[in-house]
């Protein structure tokens, strides 16, 4: 019998053991990526093979040429698991075009998350190019529990009034700026009222609790933040946290935290860990270590960029913010053009534009080197929401390529095998205990989902800048969904959508 009609006989046996009893029609079509070097980080498999994808799944990896309806020559190329951003901002149409332009195909927003839960990524989910989903935002809970105004993401504009308490805000904010979210600590009912909200967008399939403690800080005390962690000790899901910051290096937060996590049981991810922990970043990772060795379920993160990025009405702006980061008002640009601040600036900004993002320039490199070489360091984008090509935001859409191009090819700060788990199992594995759909991804083996990022290692690269951030990653060739293609030859292609909302339980639709 000849290759080719062995190698059909092949797949049509794959696809019937390893598709047709998972649900999927037997009449899906069948694409072979053929001859590219396949990297699997769980099983640490690298090799040349052929990839076969039908009903949304891998059928086979071959040693072996195979046929299909499509085949595509992948040969030079590394075929990897489609990178999982566990923090990003944007679930908006320019986000996730540029997002999945970097190798990304589930975005997921965990540490501000959203409450409720279903209005999250409402601008993309009629056409969602990759898969989205959002943790159980508590700043949107204190909002309107404080306060009586619902706000279910950070993207959405104006908060709307929820009973008398809002509509009191609303008359309020005439007059002057309400802002008990931030500094007012809650009463014991408003305690019992933000846990019964958690466990509803929990119920309603939260990936975990969203806690950006360090915006809230003068206003959730100890007694608030031990029930967020019990609740979600309760349930079996991580808090993914921004922790409080203190003055460069201090790291009080993080104990807080794990002080948290130990007493209660709770999982805990730690939230863009260099940016916290600024000159201390080492100490930070030491004392993560320790923990997971006494048993503390912890894991967290790294972005590849030496800046943060925030509204300039944010709370910590009202605090003492130069001592905290160790910078001055130089160190400081507006979002919007690029200029710099002096004192006179930022005080009249700070006045007449609350709602103007900046960027503050205070991450060493040697931190974000140093973050990236510990082993278990999640991967992450942290993209600011990307309206439209008008308004500036801080160039993350380029996180991943930056990664393989700038710290794996030119500086060899991990390896590229190294660098592929902190993207795809790692972040993965982080969230299959309670989200079961990503024991599917992160991975390149038979039974996986195919979502699959095809990149050219000796060309792969970021070219966002912040000048000019709307500009796309090259070297990331071919982008697969759901076993469709959403990037082909480098390009998006049009009116793709196979994308879906995860869900913790479940993925929606299954």
């Amino acid at each position: 019998m000849d290759r080719v009609r062995t190698s059909k006989l092949v797949v049509c046996a794959v696809l019937w053991c390893g598709v047709v009893s998972q649900g999927a029609h037997a009449s899906d079509s069948v694409l072979v990526l053929r001859g590219g070097r396949v990297i699997d980080p769980e099983t640490a498999f690298d090799a040349v093979r052929d990839v076969v994808v039908s009903g949304g799944r891998i059928v086979a990896i071959s040693e072996t040429p195979l046929d299909g309806d499509r085949v595509v020559d992948v040969s030079g190329l590394v075929v990897a698991p489609g990178f999982i951003d566990l923090h990003t901002h944007s679930p908006t149409p320019l986000g996730q075009d540029y997002q999945v332009r970097d190798g990304v195909t589930t975005a997921l927003e965990l540490e501000a998350g959203a409450y409720p839960v279903g209005e999250y990524g409402t601008l993309i989910e009629g056409s969602p190019r990759m898969h989205y989903g959002a943790s159980v935002g508590y700043g949107s809970i204190r909002l309107e529990v404080k306060m009586g105004l619902r706000q279910s993401h950070l993207i959405v504009g104006t908060p709307r009034p929820v009973g008398l308490r809002g509509y009191w805000t609303a008359l309020r904010s005439l007059f002057t700026t309400p802002d008990e979210v931030f500094r007012e600590t809650a009463s014991a009912a408003e305690r019992e009222r933000a846990r019964e909200m958690l466990r509803e967008g929990l119920e309603e399939g939260g990936l975990g609790i969203g806690l950006p403690l360090d915006y809230m800080s003068e206003g959730v005390d100890a007694d608030e933040a031990r029930m967020i962690f019990e609740v979600a000790a309760e349930r079996g899901v991580p808090v993914f946290i921004h922790l409080r910051r203190g003055v460069n290096g201090d790291p009080t937060g993080l104990r807080e935290a794990l002080g948290y996590a130990r007493e209660t049981g709770a999982s805990v991810h730690v939230c863009h860990l260099q940016h916290n922990a600024m000159r201390n970043t080492d100490l930070f990772l030491r004392e993560i270590r320790e923990a997971v060795d006494a048993g503390v379920d912890v894991t967290t993160e790294v972005l590849p960029y030496n800046a943060g990025s925030a509204l300039i009405s944010s709370a910590v702006f009202g605090r003492n913010w130069r001592e905290v980061f160790a910078i001055d008002y130089a160190d400081v640009e507006w979002a919007a053009t690029g200029e710099r601040f002096d004192e006179a600036m930022w005080n009249e900004y700070r006045e007449k534009h609350p709602e103007g993002q900046v960027i503050h320039h205070y991450v060493k490199e040697e931190w974000t080197r140093r973050a990236l070489s510990e082993p278990g360091v999640i991967v992450v984008s942290d993209l600011l929401p990307m309206h439209d090509q008008e308004s500036k935001v801080a160039p993350h859409n380029g996180a991943f390529s930056k990664i393989l191009g700038r710290y794996v090819r030119e500086e060899g700060v991990l390896d590229l095998e190294a660098a592929l788990a902190r993207m795809t199992w790692l972040p993965a594995r982080r969230l299959q205990s309670f989200a079961p759909a990503f024991a599917r991804k992160g991975r390149v083996q038979i039974g996986a989902d195919a979502d699959l990022t095809v990149f050219d290692p000796d060309r792969v690269i970021d070219r966002a800048t912040y000048e000019n951030p709307y500009q796309a990653a090259e070297g990331i060739v071919h982008v697969i969904v759901a076993g469709e293609f959403v990037v082909r030859d480098g390009t998006l292609e049009d009116a793709v959508a196979p994308g879906r909302r995860l869900l913790s339980g479940a993925v929606a639709g299954e």
